[in-house]
């Protein structure tokens, strides 16, 4: 990743996120939230400084809310540790650190209780439930430091807001944003919180910034850079532009945040890469290629299903991650072995004596038999040598053909070399195979 021609964002709020969990720290649970919200915080004006992961120890969090606050930090937004277990302690220590006590807020408990209560009778089928006790383990999620806001919980753990102390004289304490774990629940709260005005005394000036995510595939990060320097070369004020670049699965990412006087400069570097790389600029509002690919099918009223050797349903897992894809996409088939290949696709068995698996022959009799055996209007196959063993002097670890079959009767077939590890080879499969379905429905 790398970021070009960055205005100072030294002027503003600095703010850190503090993503709490032993889970976290060790590795056995991706942090999804941290990203996230470094991300939103940036259009706010707010000069992310940090991201930060402590495990479920209350020293180990207390200590670092303290490093933090010394070194300037305005603004410290929290995930995790908001639940009833003995390890949920980051209430408690955002209190100690704030220096204002806890109180139970009493409504807010029995608005908790009534979600775990409706949450039990819903799923209790092994025996009795000690009501007494869960009331008890559950109470502590209503502790509210003295003066803080709070965030109605989306499930039984509330978000607060515990403000700090800002401006001319007073002591540098950063307003604190709790925020619960699990994304479904965190993203919502902190919606609410941008939308709101809890964040006014610690923002102060702090101007809103634009932000754009535009997505390319089939160039290199190196033509990127050209591109770049092509740009300013043809005027476009790339300095008064944070721009950042992400090659992620085989696709180019370009990030670029703005203050709203220069607005006018993203515009016209937008323009600049769809004028000068227009096949490879495939989106320009931030929608992922599986979105587009629903998206195209949808307008056309066309179904869609994979044959997937290689992938092992992956493309069919990209494809309905996506909400509503349930309307588009009507199945998969996952034909590792050769004689599923023959009995479910339809693959003829002379193709695979001669061609082999993986080969162009055997790559598009998949994409057709899908797209009769499914009863679709297009299909997408993959076929190829993921490693780390299987390769040949002929067909090497990281070669792999895939195939987009119409019914209308057209047919269209690729050959790439994909370098990596295993995961690589069928992440970047993925990627292309969607990119070649993409480009198909774009056709008339």
């Amino acid at each position: 990743m790398t970021a070009a021609d960055a205005p100072s964002t030294d002027a503003g709020p600095r703010a850190a996120v503090l993503v709490t969990g032993t889970e976290i720290l060790g590795g056995w649970v991706t942090d999804r939230n941290g990203p996230w919200l470094a991300r939103r915080l940036g259009t706010l004006g707010v000069r992310h400084v940090t991201t930060v992961a402590v495990g479920d120890r209350p020293e180990d969090l207390l200590g670092t809310l303290e490093g933090l606050a010394a070194r300037g930090i305005d603004l410290i937004v929290t995930s995790g540790g908001l639940g009833p277990t003995e390890d949920d302690l980051t209430t408690e220590t955002v209190a100690a650190f704030t220096g204002r006590p806890l109180a139970l807020d009493e409504a807010l408990e029995g608005r908790i209780w009534d979600r775990v209560l409706a949450y039990v009778r819903r799923v209790a089928s092994t025996g009795p439930t000690d009501l007494d006790a869960l009331r008890a383990a559950n109470r502590k999620q209503a502790l509210v430091p003295e003066g803080a806001t709070v965030l109605e919980p989306i499930g039984t753990a509330p978000g607060l807001v515990v403000p700090g102390e800002h401006g001319p004289g007073r002591a540098g304490v950063p307003t604190v944003v709790v925020l619960p774990g699990p994304p479904r629940e965190l993203r919502p709260m902190w919606t609410a919180v941008e939308e709101g005005d809890l964040l006014a005394p610690v923002l102060g000036g702090a101007v809103r910034r634009g932000e754009s995510t535009l997505r390319l595939f089939g160039i290199h990060e190196a033509q990127l850079a050209d591109l770049l320097r092509d740009a300013r070369r043809d005027g476009v004020p790339l300095d008064r532009l944070e721009v950042t670049t992400c090659a992620h699965r085989g696709e180019l990412e370009v990030v670029t945040r703005w203050d709203p006087a220069d607005a006018a400069a993203a515009t016209a570097l937008e323009e600049h890469l769809a004028s000068h790389a227009p096949r490879a600029l495939y989106s320009r509002d931030g929608r992922g290629v599986a979105e587009h690919v629903l998206d195209l099918a949808r307008e056309r009223g066309w179904t869609v299903a994979t044959a997937e050797s290689c992938t092992g349903g992956l493309v069919a897992a990209a494809l309905t991650d996506v909400p509503g894809s349930s309307a588009v996409v009507h199945g998969a088939v996952v034909a590792y072995d050769d004689a599923v290949k023959r009995r479910v696709l339809r693959v003829d068995g002379g193709a695979l004596a001669e061609h082999g698996a993986v080969s162009a022959t055997v790559a598009r009799q998949m994409a057709r038999g899908a797209l009769d055996a499914l009863r679709v209007d297009v299909a997408v196959a993959t076929t190829g040598i993921a490693g780390p063993d299987g390769g040949t002097a002929e067909k090497p670890v990281g070669t792999v053909f895939l195939a987009v079959a119409t019914r209308d009767g057209r047919d269209e077939v690729r050959h790439v070399s994909i370098p990596g590890d295993r995961a690589s080879v069928r992440e970047r499969t993925v990627t292309s195979a969607l990119h070649l379905l993409r480009r198909v429905l774009t056709e008339p």
